[in-house]
């Protein structure tokens, strides 16, 4: 590969059977339709890494101990020092304490600093195995859902995992050891003020259990409603020129208002909602405050009740620290539950089947190019749209089909590309039935000129290896002059190595048709699918077009689509494409002879180009 390959368009072989099963495996467990269930397929990604949860759950329980041990320290220091007016050994312990808060300091920033790392890792990991579930995803999947939707899932759910994984695992954790440690000390210091200060806890409970139940419903509001906004954007922008053609603005901008205003709601009462627990735990947490420090200061006054000033004060801080716990999850909380959203809508594209091969499926060996679709009917969404297709296609031969829209034309190409499979009837290739085949191999040995032709954001030369990547320099331009594209590649500013923009944008629609077809040739492919390949084209464009797809289809098995029924007169044999089924065929002079429906087609067209 050349070493000028530009860092936004890069090549990678990856074995994508092996990557899925490999992320299928750390993702397996309940479906995403509840929070337990999504947090067990999040913990599956998690315990990957398992030796550093290890360590940040150690630094976790060391810095629980140290905070823990630092207001017990403070306490002592009143009772034995202040209240004794004692203060010989108040150095030696200031000191103590001074190292207890440097220690806790440095516990926690390590256990910041690992558990970023794992959380990184852990969506990259999550943000691989759905990028290679969507690459195998069957085409149909991508036919009912909008492409700014899916982005959402890819970036905005994924980013909410990745916050909510940073920040909350390690509170958590913290929350529960925190929980249990002073809990202890407590019931060791005081029984009857740990009694009195467990007092708010149900009230604490009830409230985010009630707080929690109408929250959670519009997090998931929002999300779906975030990624429905963002789908809509997308297609509005990649079809702003049919918007202004139109003028449409008002309207479209109407919809998304629409929009807009169904996500500021949901997110509105989410947040609203989700903010009502922080001010709840406050207001508890003073509570709690006022009731120990007014029964601890009854009880010391009881010399037998065994309460002095110190124990009051560890009780007060402990106090604070022993709601903290759900103080921190309160604060969390539309974060967890924006995250837990999310990465349901994630693992719902996981959960989505794959377009996988039949049990037992061959590697297609070398195709020469015989093709013959026996029998073949296909429904899309119980819409029977080819009904009883039969026809057989020589090596080397070139077909075309034409027909009204909606005739099954594309469906056809779509069928036989093993992009759909057929309801009944079989499609066989070289005499092989293509369920019994890998749909990698037989599609590896395909290739396509598409009426839309897609470019990569890369140079000129990266877009036509595409078509075979491990290509020499000498290969791609070779395949571009055969393509008639190389003329006008050298005369750009940079030649082969001009970086295009997304889409191929900054070239015409006639030079993305050859660069197209160069990407074709260099594939060297057996059999050859043109789906409306001229369309859209200027006359002199489309001659050297032309040109350049003789050169491709010689030798080649080639299946056309086309409007302009001049581009498929010198086809070997012609199908007329109606309802769903064949009802003519033949070469281009038997159907002018037979005065049918592509005669009269034929008659309308020399018409319209006169």
């Amino acid at each position: 590969m050349s070493s000028q390959l530009k860092e936004p368009f890069r090549y990678q072989k990856i074995d994508i059977n092996q990557a899925q099963k490999e992320g299928q495996s750390k993702g397996k467990g309940k479906k995403a339709k509840d929070w337990k269930g999504t947090l067990l397929r999040i913990w599956a990604f998690l315990s990957i890494y398992r030796f550093k949860l290890f360590l940040v759950i150690t630094m976790v329980i060391l810095s629980s101990v140290l905070s823990l041990l630092g207001p017990f320290l403070v306490g002592m220091a009143i009772d034995d020092y202040f209240i004794a007016q004692n203060l010989e050994g108040l150095p030696s312990l200031l000191v103590v304490l001074g190292g207890i808060y440097i220690l806790l300091s440095v516990a926690t920033w390590l256990q910041n600093y690992w558990m970023i790392g794992i959380s990184q890792q852990t969506v990259q990991e999550m943000r691989t195995t759905l990028f290679l579930h969507i690459q195998q995803l069957p085409l149909s999947y991508f036919d009912k859902r909008q492409h700014g939707e899916l982005m959402s899932r890819m970036t905005n759910d994924m980013e909410n995992v990745s916050n909510t994984l940073n920040s909350s695992i390690i509170q958590l954790l913290s929350s529960i050891i925190t929980f249990i440690g002073i809990l202890a000390v407590m019931l060791w210091l005081s029984p009857l003020l740990t009694v009195v200060t467990l007092m708010v806890i149900p009230l604490m409970l009830f409230g985010m259990k009630w707080i929690t139940k109408r929250t959670s419903v519009f997090f998931k509001e929002q999300q779906r409603h975030l990624g429905d906004l963002n789908g809509y954007i997308e297609e509005t922008i990649a079809g702003q020129a049919m918007v202004k053609t139109f003028s449409r603005e008002e309207p479209i901008i109407a919809e998304f208002e629409e929009k807009n205003q169904k996500l500021r709601t949901a997110g509105f009462w989410a947040q609203t909602y989700s903010g009502f627990i922080p001010k709840l735990m406050n207001v508890l947490n003073n509570a709690s405050f006022a009731v120990i420090a007014g029964v601890g200061g009854l009880l010391a006054l009881n010399p037998q009740a065994g309460v002095t000033v110190g124990t009051i004060v560890i009780f007060a801080e402990y106090s604070r620290q022993f709601t903290r716990p759900l103080n921190d999850l309160a604060n969390q909380f539309n974060t967890l539950l924006s995250a837990i959203a999310g990465a349901e809508r994630v693992f719902e594209v996981i959960d989505e089947p794959l377009d996988t091969d039949h049990e037992g499926a061959k590697p297609m060996k070398q195709i020469k190019g015989d093709v013959q679709f026996d029998q073949v009917s296909f429904s899309y969404d119980d819409e029977p749209i080819l009904k009883n297709i039969s026809f057989d296609v020589k090596a080397g031969e070139t077909v075309a089909f034409v027909g009204p829209t909606g005739a099954g034309k594309t469906t056809i190409i779509n069928l036989l590309s093993y992009f759909y499979e057929s309801n009944e009837g079989r499609i066989i290739i070289d005499g092989q039935d293509t369920t019994t085949v890998q749909k990698e191999s037989l599609r590896s040995q395909m290739g396509f000129v598409l009426q839309d032709s897609f470019l990569f954001q890369g140079s000129i030369r990266e877009n036509i290896r595409y078509g075979r990547l491990e290509a020499t320099d000498e290969e791609v331009e070779e395949a571009a002059n055969r393509a008639n594209a190389h003329d006008f590649i050298s005369r750009m500013s940079e030649g082969y190595d001009t970086l295009l923009k997304q889409d191929g944008g900054g070239i015409s629609q006639g030079q993305k048709q050859l660069l197209s077809i160069a990407r074709a040739i260099l594939a060297d492919p057996a059999i050859l699918i043109l789906d409306e390949a001229t369309s859209s084209i200027d006359t002199i464009t489309e001659m050297r077009i032309q040109e350049a797809l003789q050169r491709l289809m010689e030798g080649r098995t080639s299946f056309m689509i086309a409007h302009r029924l001049n581009t498929i007169e010198q086809a070997d044999r012609i199908f007329v494409l109606q309802d769903g089924q064949i009802t003519e065929s033949g070469s281009h002079h038997e159907l002018m002879g037979i005065k049918g429906f592509y005669y009269g087609l034929h008659q309308k067209h020399e018409q319209q180009t006169g």
